[in-house]
């Protein structure tokens, strides 16, 4: 009988890694080449400059203008559409069987719109909580509810 391959992917809006279980017992190893660092740098780097000013319908004065986007949280956006893209390309290598997202609450919803319906159709279970800062060895005391390891 094959070995089910649980794949655990750990993101928030900047980083990401992939643990993979083989079984109840086999315990949580890291996937060779599945961390992730995205691109996060300060508002100051992101934008050019101010925002403008433009003048009232109403009056004389001036006011500045409203920015349409958050540099940061497109960035986090785009991040959340490549983590989808490289679960999209290893499914269809057939890498995973299952898998279990454990994910800042934004992070989760960005992914849960960018996954695939294929890789969507593998998700066994979800955490809306951020676990990228703790050690591997630890992990599977926070996934208890949805992993059998």
């Amino acid at each position: 009988m094959k070995a089910v391959r649980t794949w655990i992917l750990l993101a928030d809006g900047a980083r990401a890694r992939i643990l993979e279980n083989t079984g109840p017992g086999h315990g949580l190893t890291p996937v060779e080449g599945m961390v992730f660092q995205g691109d996060h740098g300060a508002t100051h780097d992101l934008v050019s400059d101010r925002e403008g000013r433009s003048y009232s319908f109403h009056g004389p004065g001036r006011s500045a203008v409203q920015s349409r986007s958050d540099p940061h949280r497109d960035l986090k956006t785009v991040f959340a559409h490549s983590l989808a893209d490289v679960l999209a390309a290893a499914l269809e290598q057939k890498s995973f069987d299952r898998l279990i997202i454990a994910a800042a609450p934004v992070t989760l919803g960005d992914l849960r719109a960018a996954m695939s319906d294929q890789v969507r159709a593998k998700v066994t279970g979800e955490v809306a909580h951020d676990l990228t800062k703790i050690p591997n060895s630890d992990v599977a005391d926070h996934l208890k509810a949805v992993l059998a390891a």
